[in-house]
């Protein structure tokens, strides 16, 4: 008989599977004679068959040529195509790998070769990348693998193929039989041991559902290494290598796909929930289906470990096979990393079947009459302020407050995430969720059994075991033996934390004090909420995703939020925010909160204000000359006049007006790509398409614009940066000789393209030909003054000019809406002939004394000096990462003004604008607040708080260097 005719392949018959090994020149030859096909091949790996790419004589790829084992027959080979035809049939959005057809012929067959007789065929190249390798995948590519393997799924769903039922090691309804045939002839015998017993607690989850699942024929290989996305895409929609076609669990295929999510960089079993709701959307998955979900992903890592340390001792010149040792360990790992009942919980969570039952309602577990008080440590509470909540000892303290106060009990309560003690500067979120209750006592009391049955206890650990429930006691005293509902069991001891869990049924699982808020809904369902033990109402957090649905409700849409999925982000402190579930971010992009988020100094001048007196700026009160001498000073002599304003897209308005007041003339001269705010008059200079799509077509007719000054990808580059000022000014020139030119307005230093400085005079020369012309000069220093560029306080300082007008904003008000315009005493008196000027709460008593307090804080902290020496060493640890990054095209900017700019290519500039967003998402991830700016959107801006450690910005260059190397 021969291999065309062969039997059903199965793998328990014939476990050892050492792939072809045909010379690549036979094959050529073969290729050649049979198909007339004259090309190179190129070798790629596969664990059991032997793959070529094959290329004509100009380089093009041709196909791939496929060398099947010869263990599979012609049946199946033909259940292979007709599989991969039918997909490409019912779903022509995707790109699928078919046998290439030639007059209508398909290019394949059984031929002679040295290695025997083998089956050829050449399939369809499918262009593009594979997710091959262990770099990070985002959420939305894990959520399209999801719906790639959905839609393979229901194309397959109705088929049915008497090839369909060979047996594959592969096939996870043959799990059991794989796992202890292989497991007991690994050498190792950590592994071996590890793979038995984890691959036991899944198959006894798994069984008794088994028969209930439905089953039909599938992919059941699509991995990250067999879909494909296409070139300069994001989000793959290829796929390839149908070799594992046959029937199995319909919930197979997704267990399959999700478990190759596992090995990529930052990946955790809650990586994979986009891909479990996209596939469910699709597909819907039974509630026996999502039960043997988790199982199933257990037991393909298990079948992977041990097949693919069976084929690398097997077939041990198999680069793939060996390849592959340490991401199928990695699968396993992290399959196996969480219990199997928390991940199920989660994915149920995830897909809004939760299904918690409360234990059966007990009784009191302290005497009555007790006061009971909640300690509240999340992240809005006044013990976390003033960054105590850094001190892991300020829970303690707080705690010790309250009873001596005059509390019997306090209760730090179940499922409230606490934000104190938690990191800073972590790659991971803490475990900030309380899986129980924690208790400090005044004096020590009874501990009384709120239901009847035995006390077991091991060391510091007192539990009582009843029907529905466990009661674990962390730090209590007690006798083993029954107990009765109510009978004292045991002793609490004062001054000391004691935990307090309820745990469901058995209470088999060892539960953390604490677990991360992404895994906390799969913890969560494990236990109860000690509370009614203890006298008190459970409590009910509101999650971020439900506070984020009523912004939206209520909000107007473009009223954007930075994220798709933002942190809710309730405390600041000095360079640090942290959200609602207790993680630490980085603030990276905050440029408004100039001298820290919480600045104690800050904080205690307004509330002293707001105690004493806050009005409308048009009464008389001290606090509003104290602010504006103190602005004045920090510019030239002649800029000695102040307004005051809300914000900085008022102070651009202002200015404007005042130089179309100052000249009696309308027209004003901007510079293209800029964002100037979003006032009238403000938005009327704006041109950056990045904030507004027609901003160049919607330009008043006041309005004129020249050439975007950006040395890097403007019109002139680099050494030819030094044309773009003569010819501003013959534009200039030539506008004066046909309108009444007012004026020309620009940021000093160009912030919305990423902080890239003007060329050298560029300034200089504009300004002197705007005043030939009689107008006015302002500097938009909304952004760069006050100190962000450490070597100058004020932008314009580092163009060697001084302005008419300076408009400023943002670090003015460490946050509180106040802004300045300042000019000459005689430029702001012809305001006058526009009428009166006032801002009701520019300048109001609270914003003037927190503008003063601001520039106090800047001097006094040293932050100028601050910005020159972090902004320098930052900028130099970025530049070296540009020198093993070739996305990073160039590092923008002075002090704390920093650009990192990314392109696609260093020759063309092609912007990296989808590269940009994601790696802003991945460094979320890691714990740092970053965002897109420039009319690409391609440019991190790195615009810090000036309080900013060098620890810090080392952070950042270090979370950036991770994703730039393992993905985004």
């Amino acid at each position: 008989m021969t291999a065309a005719d062969a039997p059903l392949f199965d793998f328990f018959s014939q476990p050892a599977l050492p792939a072809p090994d045909v010379p690549a020149d036979e094959l050529r030859e073969i290729v050649a004679q049979e198909w007339g096909l004259h090309v190179t091949l190129r070798s790629l790996g596969s664990q059991q068959d032997q793959n070529f790419m094959a290329h004509d004589a100009d380089g093009e790829a041709v196909g791939v040529l496929k060398i099947s084992n010869p263990a599979f027959g012609e049946a199946e080979i033909d259940l292979l195509d007709r599989a991969a035809d039918l997909v490409a049939a019912g779903r022509p959005d995707l790109r699928v790998a078919r046998v290439v057809r030639r007059d209508g012929e398909p290019l394949r067959g059984w031929f002679d070769t040295s290695h025997g007789r083998l089956h050829a065929r050449l399939l369809t190249v499918v262009h593009g990348r594979t997710l091959n390798g262990s770099r990070h995948l985002s959420p939305a590519v894990v959520e399209r693998l999801g719906v790639l393997a959905a839609a393979v799924s229901r194309t397959l769903e109705s088929v049915e193929d008497p090839a369909q039922e060979r047996v594959l090691q592969w096939d996870l309804q043959h799990a059991r039989r794989v796992v202890e045939l292989l497991a007991p002839q690994d050498p190792d015998a950590a592994v071996r041991e590890r793979v038995l017993a984890e691959s036991a607690t899944a198959l006894a989850a798994l069984e008794p559902l088994a028969d209930r699942l439905p089953r039909q024929l599938g992919h059941f290989d699509l991995t990250d290494d067999n879909v494909v996305v296409p070139p300069g895409g994001v989000l793959p929609d290829g796929v390839v290598d149908f070799g594992d076609v046959l029937r199995s669990y319909r919930v197979a295929e997704l267990a399959v796909t999700i478990s190759s999510v596992l090995h990529h960089a930052g990946a955790e079993v809650e990586s994979v929930l986009p891909a479990v709701r996209a596939f469910d959307a699709e597909r819907h998955l039974t509630d026996d289906e999502v039960e043997a979900l988790w199982p199933l992903v257990v037991l393909r890592g298990a079948v992977l470990v041990v097949s693919g340390r069976d084929q690398a001792v097997l077939d041990p010149g198999n680069a793939y096979a060996q390849d592959g040792l340490d991401r199928e360990w990695r699968i396993f790992e992290k399959a196996t990393e969480v219990p199997l009942p928390v991940v199920t919980a989660l994915l149920r969570d995830a897909l809004g079947r939760s299904t918690l039952r409360e234990p059966a309602a007990g009784g009191r577990l302290l005497p009555a009459g007790l006061a009971v008080d909640v300690l509240d440590a999340g992240t809005r509470s006044e013990l976390n302020d003033l960054g105590a909540w850094q001190d892991p000892g300020t829970l303690d303290r707080g705690a010790a407050r309250l009873l001596a106060a005059g509390s019997d009990v306090v209760v730090l309560a179940h499922a409230v995430p606490v934000l104190t003690g938690a990191p800073t500067l972590s790659p991971e979120p803490p475990a900030s969720v309380p899986t129980g209750s924690t208790l400090w006592l005044a004096r020590a009391q009874p501990l009384l059994a709120p239901f009847p049955g035995d006390v077991r206890v091991s060391g510091p650990v007192v539990e009582l075991l009843g029907d529905e429930a466990v009661l674990r006691v962390r730090g209590a005293e007690a006798l083993a033996g029954p107990v009765a509902a109510g009978a004292e069991f045991g002793r609490l001891p004062a001054g000391t934390p004691v935990l307090v869990q309820v745990l469901r049924g058995t209470g088999d699982l060892d539960v953390p004090a604490r677990v991360r808020a992404a895994q906390a809904p799969g913890w969560l369902a494990q236990v109860a909420d000690p509370a009614p033990l203890l006298g008190l109402d459970p409590v009910v957090p509101v999650g971020a995703h439900e506070v984020l649905r009523r912004r939206e409700q209520v909000l107007a849409e473009v009223q954007e939020h930075y994220y798709a999925q933002p942190p809710q982000i309730e405390r600041g402190w000095r360079e640090h925010l942290a959200d609602v579930d207790g993680r630490v971010y980085l603030d990276m992009v905050n440029n408004v909160t100039s001298v820290g988020h919480a600045h104690p100094r800050v904080a205690e001048a307004a509330g002293r204000q707001l105690r004493l007196l806050n009005t409308n700026s048009r009464f008389h009160y001290a606090a509003v000359a104290e602010f504006a001498e103190k602005i004045a000073a920090t510019l030239p002599d002649e800029l000695d006049t102040v307004f005051l304003v809300n914000s900085g897209s008022e102070a651009v308005d202002l200015a404007l007006r005042i130089v179309m007041a100052s000249t009696g003339r309308r027209h004003v001269v901007a510079m293209r790509e800029a964002y100037h705010g979003w006032t009238f008059a403000s938005d009327a200079v704006s041109t950056s398409v990045a904030d507004n799509p027609n901003a160049l077509a919607t330009r008043p007719d006041w309005v004129h614009t020249v050439d975007a000054a950006n040395s890097y990808r403007g019109t002139y580059r680099g050494q030819e940066a030094h044309r773009y000022a003569p010819e501003a000014v013959a534009t200039i020139r030539e506008l004066a000789g046909r309108v009444d030119l007012a004026g020309f307005v620009a940021e000093t230093y160009f912030g919305n393209a990423g902080g890239v400085a003007l060329p050298p005079g560029y300034l200089e020369a504009v300004y002197a030909a705007v005043r030939e012309a009689g107008g006015l000069t302002v500097a938009d220093e909304v952004q760069v003054g006050y100190g962000r560029l450490g070597h100058w306080f004020w932008g314009f300082e580092q163009q060697g000019v001084v302005p008419d007008v300076v408009a400023v904003a943002k670090s003015v008000g460490n946050g509180t809406p106040v802004g300045a315009v300042v000019t000459r005493r005689e430029v702001a008196d012809r305001y006058r002939t526009q009428g009166y000027f006032f801002s009701s709460t520019g300048g109001s008593p609270v914003s003037s004394v927190v503008g003063a307090t601001v520039l106090d804080v800047i001097r006094e902290e040293r932050l100028q000096e601050n910005a020159a020496t972090v902004g320098t060493h930052l900028r130099e640890r970025l530049r070296e990462l540009g020198t093993r990054h070739e996305l990073l095209g160039t590092v923008h900017g002075d002090g704390l003004y920093l650009g990192v700019e990314f392109v696609r290519d260093r020759t063309t500039l092609e912007p990296a604008t989808a590269e940009t967003a994601a790696i802003c998402d991945r460094l979320l991830d890691l714990g740092v607040v970053m965002q897109p700016t420039g009319d690409h959107l391609n440019v991190l801006k790195v615009k810090p708080p000036l309080c900013v450690a060098r620890e810090s910005v080392d952070y950042f260059a270090d979370a950036l260097d991770r994703v730039l190397t393992e993905g985004w």
